[in-house]
């Protein structure tokens, strides 16, 4: 057997067993914002949608769809790898796999599989619900995909890096309650930015989820408020940052060994 195979075989293990993890309690797991964004459609699509009406030449709740479904791939994404890596260090089997002869970045992989996976089945499953309150046609069905998987890789790696400083179960919600879901709320879910004065609208694009959900949103629904040719490398741009911020604090051994 190969030096590659073993790797190989090392990372479908500990994909297998991230993906397993969230799978097995996916009342948990997936069914929670499942049920969160079927009451964001309810209430702010049916309910007040009708009294706001059209956002960008649309009905207000084909406008906020896309945003609410990257909302549940943002925060499953990074719930998962955090909990997930937090929990290998509370329980200690991380040690072992960072002595093992498996290289970091298959560690890394590997956790940042599960986080996808449970992200992207999120975002699956919010867009079947979708269809139960609006009938909408994929406008380019690649560039869904694409968002959507870039998207939750690079939350995957916001969550690994928070994993690795937290030192208890509540520095685990910390980043989520005070940075992510403000960032999320202000990303554009429920409005345009051409609606905000104009000192506004350059403050917001400081927020790099404005780029992932117009991304999206234009995916979707071909509209966006944020050129795709700034959208998309902000993304990728914001991925290598982060992946190599993670293989640092992985090497160095940070918050993990004493």
């Amino acid at each position: 057997m190969t030096q590659l195979q073993k790797y190989w075989i090392a990372y479908i293990t500990i994909s297998r067993k991230e993906i397993l993890r969230f799978s097995r309690i996916w009342v948990q797991t997936i069914v929670p914002p499942v049920i969160t964004v079927a009451l964001y459609f309810l209430i702010f699509g049916n309910l007040i949608g009708d009294r706001i009406g059209e956002m960008d030449g649309m009905s207000y709740i084909d406008f906020i769809m896309p945003g609410l479904i990257m909302m549940s791939i943002i925060t499953s994404s990074y719930a998962n790898v955090v909990s997930s890596f937090y929990g290998a260090k509370f329980s200690k089997h991380i040690e072992e796999m960072l002595v093992s002869p498996i290289p970091n970045v298959v560690i890394l992989l590997g956790f940042l599989t599960g986080g996808i996976a449970r992200g992207l089945s999120v975002g699956l499953a919010v867009t079947i619900v979708a269809l139960f309150f609006t009938s909408f046609n994929v406008y380019n069905p690649l560039l869904v995909f694409t968002v959507a998987l870039l998207t939750s890789l690079l939350f995957s790696l916001a969550g690994l890096i928070n994993g690795v400083y937290a030192t208890s179960f509540d520095d685990v919600s910390i980043i989520p309650t005070f940075v992510l879901t403000p960032l999320t709320y202000l990303g554009g879910i429920f409005y345009s930015i051409q609606l905000l004065p104009e000192i506004w609208q350059k403050i917001s694009l400081i927020n790099p989820i404005l780029y992932m959900i117009n991304s999206f949103r234009y995916g979707f629904l071909g509209v966006s408020d944020i050129d795709l040719s700034v959208a998309l490398p902000i993304i990728i741009i914001f991925i290598v940052i982060l992946f190599t911020a993670c293989m640092y604090l992985l090497n160095r051994g940070i918050g993990i060994r004493n």
